[in-house]
């Protein structure tokens, strides 16, 4: 009896030396844990301990592993997705950042040119009136700028209100001069018959109808591009389920219970944890792939009276043009101006001359023409798509290229498959997508995430509006700007204590539109020939473990028999 219970003693002793070496492993694991911040040090035990406690990472060998650490494991591994998600979309987020910037810029020197333009053609051909239009011109362009920008101005308001102000000024300059300017009663009368008159021919519906056609391209281009930073966002901070937590931590953190603090996942392991785990974000891929093939569309319609570049660099002759019209046609307009407003009424010379003294040393002085630096909005544009037609497959091949490029093991290497060291994964690889996950082994998925779906809903709406399919109405392009989803972007599934959701702070799941360091993009490849290996079966480990057994045995009785003299001597 005395024998039996000193082998109960010796043999796991001798087993547990078999797994971890004769060195501690626990040491091993205690260096990385701390290396990689995962928890303090005293989580550690001093030596290996059996695991019945974990819930996890539960193994028939000693653990080095507690149950605080494995709660602290948990966090570590959902952050470290989250990282990952985050570095593999940064040179996407920057390309798309960096052009939404480069756009505006466009726009507004777009704008600034254009003026400058139309004050350069009034100066030049109606001298007389040009200081005085300097205001209505700044004002005109100021309100193009903010509709592009995305302000729900109208248009055709901001139009004839610019020619509104303009035509007193013909009027007063051009078509009745004398030798005072008329008085502001007279000129808000003159203002008011404007529309009634219509001293500017079709000119006013033209360039209204021109700055609105093109306008809501350009428009449309930022909005679909601040939603495309938005989908990137809401997938950097994806909500992970419970049952991806868990098969995250299994798959990166649980060989270190082990001691095997530098086993990676096998292949075939890795897809099906990444492709459950993401599965929700694969639903992004057919409508990401149309949100990039709708821009193209967008674009390549943005031509002749879609070409913002075009109508506003175009809107100094159409305005001379106009003033023109205007002018040849003096004697019609001053007989119905003269029918609803009376004969001008104006100011006295005296202070006319003040006032025109005062106004020439106000007046802007003459500036050049600008022009715009670097190349065309067209240019800009084609440049932008070539390069985001990279990144059409993203969403679609994310979870193989994070398995690819940063997880899991190289081929023909000794890997992890969620319970032991192998030479390959044996059990079935699934597809990408929510309905290929329904005979996942690793990683149940119990439905789409609903935050998810909403993203998808945004970018259905977009390409509808970037296809034409959908005309977008005054404000209606607002409802699909970045930031109007659910802030905190929570995922539907459970959670609980185990799962460290209190330890991982809400405060690293706010989204966010920050701007990202460049970097080269890491753009997957075609790794289809991941997707159906041949995974050849594991060798058993029991016959392993039968071959060794002379020396086990011997090693066995080499600690027991010191101990029997010892007995027997008593």
């Amino acid at each position: 009896m005395g024998v039996l219970w000193m082998s109960y003693i010796f043999f796991p002793a001798c087993c547990f030396g078999l797994v971890f070496g004769s060195a501690n492993k626990c040491d091993e694991v205690r260096k990385v844990f701390q290396l990689l911040q995962i928890g303090p040090s005293q989580l550690l035990p001093q030596s290996p301990r059996p695991g019945s406690d974990l819930q996890v990472c539960m193994s028939k060998n000693l653990s080095c592993c507690t149950k605080k650490m494995e709660e602290k494991y948990q966090v570590a591994a959902r952050r470290d997705i989250q990282n990952l998600l985050q570095t593999s979309s940064s040179s996407l987020k920057f390309l798309i950042s960096r052009n939404v910037a480069a756009f505006q810029e466009t726009f507004e020197v777009l704008m600034r040119q254009a003026e400058n333009y139309t004050s350069t053609i009034l100066h030049e051909s109606y001298r007389t009136m040009a200081d005085r239009a300097v205001g209505p011109v700044q004002e005109l362009f100021t309100d193009i700028g903010l509709f592009l920008l995305g302000s729900e101005l109208n248009v055709d308001d901001l139009v004839q209100r610019f020619f509104d102000s303009l035509f007193p000024l013909v009027y007063n300059h051009l078509i009745n001069p004398g030798l005072s300017d008329i008085s502001s009663g007279y000129a808000e009368c003159v203002r008011l018959s404007r529309r009634d008159v219509r001293p500017f021919g079709a000119a006013p519906g033209l360039l209204a109808d021109q700055i609105a056609r093109s306008g809501v391209s350009g428009k449309l281009l930022l909005q679909a591009l601040h939603l495309g930073i938005e989908v990137i966002n809401t997938t950097d901070h994806l909500q992970l389920s419970r049952e991806c937590r868990r098969a995250l931590l299994k798959m990166h953190y649980c060989p270190h219970c082990q001691g095997l603090t530098q086993a990676k996942p096998c292949m075939g392991y890795c897809l099906n944890v990444m492709r459950g785990c993401l599965a929700s974000m694969a639903e992004i891929d057919a409508h990401w792939r149309e949100f990039v093939r709708s821009l193209e569309g967008l674009s390549g319609r943005m031509q002749g009276p879609q070409d913002l570049e075009q109508v506003l660099l175009g809107v100094h002759t159409l305005l001379h043009d106009a003033v023109g019209h205007a002018q040849k046609n003096g004697p019609r307009l001053s007989a119905q101006v003269h029918k609803l407003c009376g004969p001008a009424s104006r100011k006295p010379v005296q202070s006319v001359s003040i006032q025109h003294s005062s106004s020439s040393r106000e007046s802007l002085p003459l500036k050049g023409p600008v022009r715009v630096s670097g190349d065309s909005l067209a240019v800009k544009r084609r440049d932008f798509l070539n390069s985001l037609r990279l990144y059409r497959t993203y969403y679609g091949g994310l979870a193989d290229q994070l398995c690819v490029s940063e997880l899991a093991s190289g081929d023909g290497l000794s890997c992890w498959n969620g319970t032991d060291i192998v030479k390959s994964y044996t059990l079935r690889v699934v597809g990408n997508g929510i309905k290929a996950q329904s005979d996942n082994p690793e990683v149940k998925v119990k439905g789409a995430d609903p935050v998810i779906n909403q993203i998808i809903d945004k970018l259905k709406h977009i390409n509808q509006l970037l296809q034409g399919k959908s005309i977008p109405k005054l404000g209606s392009l607002d409802q699909i700007e970045t930031g109007s989803g659910d802030a905190e972007g929570r995922y539907s599934g459970d959670c609980d204590d185990e799962d460290g959701c209190d330890g991982s702070g809400a405060g690293e799941n706010r989204r966010k539109v920050s701007r990202v360091s460049k970097m080269s993009p890491d753009v997957a490849g075609d790794h289809r020939q991941h997707h159906h290996h041949h995974y050849p079966p594991a060798e058993d480990s029991e016959t392993e473990g039968r071959s060794r057994s002379p020396g086990l045995t011997g090693a066995i009785w080499v600690l027991i028999l010191p101990c029997l003299h010892m007995l027997l001597a008593l």
